[in-house]
């Protein structure tokens, strides 16, 4: 399984509900990355969303103890185990072809069942109420690429890959 998130210099990624800095080549390589592939994500995730509607071109899984919430075209499922169950039925290739997509509660429960996580570095610090655990201070994981830094508007930026340290 993988997840993919955009992170700042102190692994913030967001605030109020919203994304802390929004990068378009960013934005276009969470498109191309998870298209055709299954999303799993927390119901304020999606509520985030434009119209609160699941992604296009996706199998949308919405995690939400809220027995009561609807939301067509999304399988919502109670709890993390459930999510990964759901995962596994919907993707012909759990290993590649399902990523964790947010929030930071869902990240932090779902980080151990990942093998690869796609983390945009943002140098910037704006303030943030929400954090993704950091990866660089995990020996669990390892960066294993990275790209050369871009720039979009004064802000510097690259894409990591980082994968399960082998044990």
């Amino acid at each position: 399984m993988n997840l993919i998130v955009a992170v700042t210099e102190n692994w913030g990624i967001g605030k109020d509900n919203n994304l802390l800095v929004s990068i378009p080549e960013d934005m276009k390589f969470f498109r191309t990355t998870t298209s055709g592939k299954t999303v799993i994500m927390g119901r304020k995730t999606l509520e985030s969303f434009p119209g609160g509607n699941p992604l296009k071109n996706r199998v949308n899984i919405v995690i939400t103890t809220d027995k009561n919430y609807k939301k067509e075209g999304v399988i919502l499922v109670p709890s993390v185990p459930a999510a990964v169950v759901a995962a596994g039925m919907a993707a012909e290739n759990p290993s590649e072809d399902v990523f964790v997509i947010g929030g930071a509660s869902i990240y932090r429960q779902m980080l151990k069942y990942v093998d690869t996580a796609y983390v945009t570095k943002i140098d910037a610090c704006p303030d943030a109420d929400t954090f993704f655990p950091n990866l660089d201070e995990d020996p669990e994981w390892e960066l294993a690429e990275k790209s050369e830094d871009k720039e979009h508007e004064g802000i510097t930026y690259r894409f990591c890959i980082y994968k399960r340290a082998e044990a």
